[in-house]
């Protein structure tokens, strides 16, 4: 957001102000009053930045009081603020519901002694809310006059578009600094400079971690002496000039270095500067690199080409990875090498400046961040990329990584044995992981630089050797309920069995289907069931209903999914399709939860309502 004679803004991040454990407002509004003597324009807060929940509007207040008592021309200074965020018991929560918005907004306004906010942020994305409703409450808000412009803190460029088709966005908010190339290589700066959309900068120091760093770094030492400056002033200057849309935050806790904030304008750095750093920090070596747009696409035959393949863990990627391998592409892989996705950058380049020029790359690179890499160091060689991108949606990688573990290890692993395999095996992962990849997918574009992005839709082929088949019941209410009245009987002498379902369940026995039986026992975790008590359960079941039924159940305690063994999650499923070489297409799931028909279809199992398959007059059917 420039100032009002249409120059850059120079801005401080107030944060630090309220959120130190020793702040002291009236050396707080001294280190506002030199900031904004020393020519700051724009002052960037949060209603959050405070200790806790009670103290919400610290900093706000704080702000109000700095310019009512600074003595300077009025209206030469902004105040962008956010909202989105919440503080119970000293956390930091997403909250990106549009009353949450609202009252923050409101709150903001009071706190800050304004009549209207000059730019209010969404401060994050809330995973529990759609971005959508976020940003039109925003919008609603502008609409009414209570905000000037709409900003967005912590976001993607699919979020920034998603966000522009709904109202216009004045401002991003990102990390950046001399240590972080997140912005570049997640397109991030690259979009912002395109649509005029400014792009503040928190952290331009990297933090108090990087302190010591940039005061003992020698090129940073170098370009400071030779310009009368401070390694500070020349890594916020660094930042900078990025781009004129760059705004930095630091976040100054003195008033000489709110002064020294405000001096990085005045610093100009040349092209053999920029090399230097380039050298150096990972920033300015994002920034220095061959643009990978620019790398041209082959004619057939030409010589070679890197392929990423991307997808969800679990999604297939090994399969179409052995298929480029067979075909002479040389198979790079994290899991294999070890180390980080950076890391496996170094191998990269060795393996194209080797000679070898076609190479395929098949870890999740779920991001614009982690493909924006692989694409700048393809660059470097002149090779194009292609992105194969395995759309298999969630339900189908959950069967995938289920039956992975069930074929290594004959079973499913609880989370303790999950984390000690994980040490060793890529394939060792407890459910969350893909749900936290599906959160952070950005889907390719080929205005990330690929020379080409190949859309491959998931196909599950059946085994020739699966060709039995099973009814699946969910005994759970359905089968066996308590005599006493609680979720489920916690022993035999508690249990009461339908045995009128046992007799059609028996005509599926006589006609060659195996009849099985799936259930929850949290019980087990909250130790008052034991496993004794759970097969003293299921006998009396087997006895009752006339049939040997064969039970799988799980023994975890409800909340986060952490077990690949809980419904919905298709463990259990799988181990039953597994061990009896099932046709699920010719197999039947029998429930009566809402989550019942979604559990049968990721499976590929015929869904049947309980009340249908037991009550109808053609539920023996076993045809």
């Amino acid at each position: 957001m420039p100032d009002h004679a249409g120059s850059p803004a120079i801005a401080i991040g107030c944060m630090r102000l309220s959120t130190a454990p020793d702040r002291d407002d009236e050396r707080s509004i001294g280190v506002l009053h030199a900031a904004l003597a020393a020519g700051v324009t724009l002052l960037d807060t949060a209603d959050v930045y405070c200790h806790g929940e009670s103290d919400v509007g610290h900093n706000e207040r704080l702000i109000a009081r700095a310019l009512a008592s600074y003595g300077g021309p009025p209206g030469t200074v902004r105040v962008a603020t956010k909202g989105g965020l919440t503080r119970p018991h000293g956390q930091w929560i997403p909250d990106g519901r549009a009353r949450t918005l609202t009252l923050a907004c409101e709150a903001s306004l009071r706190a800050l002694s304004l009549d209207r906010i000059p730019l209010y942020q969404l401060h994050a994305p809330d995973p529990r809310v759609a971005l959508a409703t976020s940003v039109r409450a925003l919008h609603s808000l502008q609409r009414g006059g209570l905000i000037g412009a709409i900003g967005l803190c912590n976001v993607t460029v699919g979020q920034i578009e998603e966000a522009r088709a709904i109202a216009e966005i004045a401002s991003v908010q990102v990390e950046v600094h001399l240590w972080n190339d997140s912005a570049i290589l997640g397109g991030v700066l690259d979009y912002c400079s395109r649509h005029g959309i400014q792009l503040l900068a928190h952290r331009p120091l990297g933090g108090p971690e990087r302190r010591r760093r940039i005061q003992t770094d020698t090129v940073l030492a170098d370009l400071a002496n030779s310009r009368g400056a401070t390694p500070f002033e020349i890594a916020l200057a660094s930042v900078a000039h990025l781009s004129p849309l760059v705004v930095p935050l630091p976040g100054p806790t003195r008033p000489e270095t709110a002064a020294s904030s405000a001096r990085l304008r005045a610093i100009a750095l040349t092209d053999d500067d920029r090399s230097r750093l380039a050298a150096v920090f990972p920033l300015y070596r994002a920034m220095s690199l061959p643009s990978h747009a620019t790398v041209s696409v082959p004619a057939a035959g030409a010589a070679g080409e890197a392929v990423i393949v991307m997808g969800l863990p679990a999604a297939g990627k090994s399969t179409v990875s052995e298929s480029l391998a067979a075909d002479g592409y040389t198979r790079l892989n994290r899991d294999e090498t070890g180390g980080s996705l950076r890391a496996l950058l170094d191998v990269f380049d060795r393996v194209v400046a080797s000679g070898q020029r076609r190479v395929v790359l098949d870890n999740t690179y779920v991001s614009r961040k982690s493909r924006g890499a692989v694409l700048q160091a393809a660059a470097r060689h002149g090779l194009p990329v292609r992105c194969v991108w395995l759309t298999t949606g969630i339900d189908d990688a959950q069967v995938n990584a289920a039956s992975r573990l069930v074929s290594r290890y004959g079973r499913l692993l609880d989370s303790a044995d999950l984390r000690e395999a994980g040490r060793h095996d890529p394939a060792a992962f407890g459910p969350a992981v893909q749900f936290r990849y599906q959160r952070e997918l950005e889907p390719p574009d080929l205005s990330e630089g690929f020379s080409r992005v190949d859309v491959v839709a998931f196909e599950r082929r059946a085994e020739a050797s699966s060709l039995n088949r099973a009814v699946i019941v969910w005994c759970d209410g359905i089968l066996v309920h308590s005599r006493s009245g609680v979720r489920m009987p916690l022993s035999a002498a508690d249990a009461v069995v339908d045995a009128g379902r046992g007799a059609i369940l028996r005509r599926y026995y006589e006609s060659g289907w195996k009849i099985l039986g799936l259930s929850w026992l949290p019980e087990i975790a909250a130790q008052s069931m034991s496993a004794a008590d759970a097969a003293a359960l299921f006998d009396a079941l087997r006895e009752q209903l006339g049939v040997p039924i064969e039970v799988e159940y799980c023994p975890h305690a409800a909340g986060p999914p952490a077990c690949w063994c809980r419904k919905p999650l298709p463990g259990l499923g799988v181990v039953f399709i597994r061990r009896h070489g099932l046709d699920p297409a010719h197999s039947i799931y029998v429930g009566s939860g809402s989550q019942d028909p979604g559990f049968a279809r990721k499976l590929g199992l015929r869904y049947r309502d309980a009340e249908e398959f037991f009550g109808a007059p053609e539920s023996g059917s076993t045809g």
